[in-house]
């Protein structure tokens, strides 16, 4: 009989928790914010998409962050106004960095002065139009790692609306920690 006890102990973890939807190991969000507070400066938005894979299971489906891309490394020049203005450029190094790692766009996020609340170009301006795309605000130019509850957590409804996930609901849907 062929079995690994960790890859047990995560599968069981995994089966238990809510309904987490998006999932983040520890070590990956904290050097993707340390990042987004580097390339921001506490001074302007900076942001990244989410790459990992989609998993399957009776609870529903998961997506699990493996990578960030930073969207001044896909535009050049879309952090130069202190917000985020990303063209329709930047989209073909995406997708041709998602074939060439078998990974695909599992969310964003993009940091915000103040609290993570949404905008109204937030809002109208999704970076992925698909439904159910997961977009994630980080408060205060992620000039330290917030707790999950202080995060902007959005989900793509369709037709320019989302649903808040925000403030304790965020716990429920965005899990970080070792088994993402």
């Amino acid at each position: 009989m062929n079995f690994s006890i960790p890859a047990t102990i995560r599968a069981l973890a995994t089966s238990l928790l809510p309904e987490h939807r998006l999932s983040c190991p520890t070590a990956t969000w904290h050097s993707g914010l340390g990042e987004l507070r580097r390339r921001g400066a506490g001074q302007r938005e900076s942001g990244a998409f989410l790459l990992g894979e989609r998993r399957r299971n009776a609870a529903g489906e998961r997506r699990c962050v493996r990578r960030f891309v930073y969207y001044d490394d896909l535009d050049a020049h879309c952090l130069d106004d202190g917000i985020v203005v990303f063209h329709g450029t930047g989209y073909a190094p995406l997708w041709r960095l998602c074939r060439e790692t078998a990974l695909e766009v599992v969310a964003d996020v993009h940091t915000h002065p103040g609290l993570a609340c949404q905008s109204d170009a937030d809002r109208r301006h999704p970076m992925i139009s698909t439904i159910g795309h997961m977009a994630i605000i980080v408060p205060n130019f992620a000039q330290r790692v917030p707790r999950r509850e202080e995060l902007g957590v959005y989900e793509y409804t369709g037709a320019h609306q989302w649903r808040d996930h925000s403030g304790r609901a965020a716990a429920r849907v965005f899990y970080i920690g070792r088994w993402g």
